[in-house]
């Protein structure tokens, strides 16, 4: 991913999605104990920038369950732009319901605006430890991120060392990249070779698959 307009001013469509999502998901209290919830609490490609919805590989995620005929409830809290600053403002309210897995997708965007690691990492290492305190019997799982090497090859390396580090130390479970055989090829990628495409979706999901399963 990298910083543009349509980063740093989403479509409304993203927004109003996610907050009426999130409200339904609040009043309905879906975390009632025969249906547990995963929340995806990540950026714009889990709220799935220039996608349908339905293809966004949260959406993909859900019906994977259904499927497999599990009492799991997905909870898509993407938000375009977030960073690991704005997802620590907005966790507490995500925080109000009961949750069973927490997957944390935030970190693309700090690594393209040049914030440093350092504070990405204490971002996400306050964001897990809040996530156990109020909840302490979820499972989190953090997603790692990948940048490229437009800002030195020292700040790449340490911004992917973030995630395997904090989710060791956190006692989350880690999915390496996220973006694994998606980011960096162009049929994956829309025209602005950061968000993936439907298909590239799919991919996603399927990334994320392996490292659900075992957990659901």
């Amino acid at each position: 991913m990298r910083v543009n307009k349509s980063e740093l001013n989403p479509k409304r469509k993203s927004q109003t999605g996610w907050t009426v999502i999130l409200a339904l998901w609040l009043a309905a209290g879906l975390g009632a104990a025969e249906t547990k919830t995963i929340v995806f609490f990540g950026d714009s490609i889990t709220a799935g920038y220039g996608v349908d919805p339905d293809e966004a590989y949260p959406a993909v995620i859900q019906r994977k369950i259904d499927e497999s005929g599990r009492p799991w409830r997905v909870v898509n809290a993407g938000l375009s732009g977030e960073t690991t600053a704005g997802g620590l403002r907005r966790l507490d309210w995500i925080l109000r319901q009961h949750v069973d897995i927490f997957v944390i997708e935030l970190g693309g965007n700090d690594g393209l605006r040049g914030i440093p690691t350092a504070t990405t990492r204490s971002n996400l290492d306050r964001m897990i430890e809040r996530i156990h305190r109020q909840h302490p019997r979820v499972q989190v799982v953090l997603s790692g991120m990948q940048i490229p090497t437009n800002l030195g090859p020292e700040y790449t390396r340490d911004f992917a060392a973030i995630f395997p580090e904090a989710a060791r130390t956190g006692g989350a479970v880690l999915i390496p990249f996220l973006l694994d055989h998606v980011g960096g090829v162009p049929t994956l990628n829309q025209p602005d070779g950061i968000h993936p495409t439907a298909e590239g979706h799919q991919i996603v999901a399927e990334t994320v698959w392996r490292t659900l399963l075992p957990l659901l």
